[in-house]
């Protein structure tokens, strides 16, 4: 029998197989294969299950991903966590105020989905917060990311439904990960989206203007006959992983654009003479931030991600 994983919570899954839903558990066998995750299993992996008593079932075998989007684990026993698999494009949902989020985290993510051709769309809740202090931070996001980057952005207040409906016209007849920091807000627009499922979410703290978790597990939603979403835990930090250092380049789309100008074809945009990633960060063609965020990620100690 074959199913989609529609929700992870570690040891359980959630399998849909037509318009049933069955909980199950991984099969043995499936954590011996060399897979250093602390999720072998993740939502929207397809698998084959066979039902262990007639209630439950177990996971037997993981079709082949088209792609997935994995991050380092904060965890030290495994090597990475996966947040979801065979996804179209993914939502970076993010805000300049309550919380701020930071612009390494926002490179960090794009960079991974960029490394398996996973369509980037960035979501700037909370316009309507917007004041003389915060406006230019919102401008200078525009500015880096749709203007320099070329990142698709959408900006909304999913408090005072503006801007909703471009969201849910990007959504359409596609599987959308949606993902950022704890709360930017990705619960309370899913409730927009899909009202009937009132999904849990918290106030900000005030004292550390940072969002408290209310997802604690992947889950897909299904938008309508053709759209899904996958809502993901807020996300503290990104280590990346799988990812060759002389590659990291590739996955900033205006760095790789200009690095072909370069006097070496092996150019690091580091240290070289007459390299042209580095003239146009000082011609304000590429953003400083993004040109840092390369940097740090190229000078990292364990910079060979891949294993």
């Amino acid at each position: 029998m074959k199913g989609i994983v529609i929700k992870s919570t570690g040891s359980w899954y959630s399998v849909q197989d037509g318009k049933k839903v069955i909980p199950c558990k991984i099969k043995g066998k499936l954590r011996l294969k060399g897979i250093k995750t602390t999720n072998p299993v993740t939502v929207g992996d397809n698998v084959e299950y066979i039902m262990y008593d007639e209630s439950t079932g177990l996971i037997e075998r993981i079709e082949e991903r088209k792609n997935y989007i994995i991050r380092r684990s904060t965890h030290f026993s495994k090597e990475a966590h996966l947040l979801a698999a065979n996804v179209d494009q993914a939502m970076l949902m993010v805000s300049v105020k309550n919380p701020v989020t930071p612009s390494e985290f926002m490179d960090r993510f794009l960079v991974s989905a960029e490394a398996y051709y996973i369509k980037n769309i960035i979501i700037i809740n909370k316009i309507d917060l917007l004041d003389s202090k915060t406006q230019s931070a919102y401008e200078e996001m525009l500015k880096t990311y749709q203007d320099l980057a070329g990142y698709e952005c959408i900006s909304v207040s999913v408090e005072k439904n503006i801007n909703i409906e471009q969201v849910k016209k990007a959504l359409n007849n596609k599987t959308t990960l949606i993902a950022g920091n704890s709360g930017v807000g990705k619960t309370s627009l899913i409730n927009v989206l899909i009202p009937d499922l009132d999904l849990k979410t918290e106030e900000i703290s005030d004292y550390h203007k940072a969002g408290k978790h209310t997802t604690t597990f992947s889950e897909l939603f299904q938008l309508n006959d053709k759209s899904n979403i996958i809502d993901s835990p807020g996300i503290k930090g990104f280590g990346l992983i799988d990812i060759e250092k002389s590659e990291i380049a590739h996955f900033f789309p205006e760095i790789f654009s200009i690095s072909k100008n370069c006097k070496y074809y092996n150019c690091t945009h580091i240290h070289e003479p007459d390299c042209a990633v580095i003239d146009a960060v000082q011609k304000g063609l590429i953003a400083k931030s993004r040109y840092k965020s390369y940097e740090n990620l190229f000078l990292e100690e364990n910079s060979k991600y891949r294993t």
